[in-house]
């Protein structure tokens, strides 16, 4: 499920106040087994998403940031010209160690995702947020398949060479880009919340995977209503090729309730 750990978990909330400092959590290797493990704990699902941030390579290119409570992701100093991006360097892997070291551990208890971004997203917000909220990404993708990833979820990005890792293709409010993803080859191509699963399986194709794509709204309906949405959802998507998940991240405020119930329906289909 994406987004299946965080805020939305007591457990995790409760963590949050012993390590107030986001970077501290997503970038200390025990933190980051600890907190991607915590749904796992909680409701088994097939596997883990690794606890990071979408920020989390900066550092390793010269660019350092922050990210407060309030106002979100802070860059200390925004590349505004040509001279501020001569800073930048190639990456510096050293510096992600703990990513590595956090999957070296996550592999031996579950399969674990990297989540990861695209080149085009990393650069956004050393440039246009100072206060809001290429250079090479794939070095970093090839660290995290070497030490064992089983599988990468890509979004907004073009297709990468990762010729034994199966590739999970997603982009929010791709109604009108589902061909044009379908022709970068992946291995699974993730329907956001907004796109109707049975247009896109038809648009897709039945010999294409699709992942998703429940509203995660749905988790604030009574339990019943969410069993009736994801029946449908599973209906359109057909009995192969699917990877039953939300159509984006948890919500803040879900009630935990409401995804331990989505696992348990997803358990509860049985294939020939």
């Amino acid at each position: 499920m994406m987004r299946q750990a965080g805020r939305y978990m007591a457990v995790y909330r409760k963590l949050a106040e012993k390590y107030p400092s986001f970077r501290e959590r997503s970038e200390t290797t025990d933190l980051i087994v600890k907190i991607s493990l915590q749904p796992w704990e909680a409701f088994r699902p097939d596997g883990v998403i690794i606890f990071s941030d979408i920020l989390t390579p900066l550092p390793a290119f010269g660019v350092p940031f922050d990210i407060e409570e309030v106002r979100g992701p802070v860059i200390q100093s925004p590349i505004r010209d040509e001279d501020a991006l001569k800073t930048l360097h190639p990456i510096d892997l050293e510096k992600l160690n703990f990513v590595g070291e956090s999957l070296k551990i996550l592999r031996h208890e579950v399969n674990a995702i990297f989540f990861m971004i695209p080149v085009y997203l990393v650069l956004y917000y050393p440039y246009f947020c100072g206060e809001l909220g290429g250079v090479d990404t794939i070095e970093g993708l090839k660290l995290t398949v070497d030490v064992g990833l089983h599988s990468l979820m890509i979004v907004d990005a073009v297709r990468i060479k990762c010729p034994e890792t199966p590739l999970v293709f997603y982009i929010n409010g791709n109604g009108g880009l589902l061909e044009r993803m379908k022709d970068t080859g992946v291995n699974v191509i993730g329907l956001d919340w907004t796109v109707d699963m049975a247009d896109g399986r038809s648009r897709l194709g039945p010999e294409t995977s699709v992942q998703g794509n429940v509203d995660p709204a749905c988790l604030f309906s009574p339990l019943a209503a969410l069993t009736d949405e994801i029946h449908r959802v599973v209906k359109c998507a057909g009995p192969k090729g699917h990877i039953l998940n939300l159509g984006h991240g948890v919500l803040v405020g879900t009630p935990e309730e409401a995804v331990a119930h989505f696992f348990d329906v997803a358990k509860s289909f049985k294939f020939d």
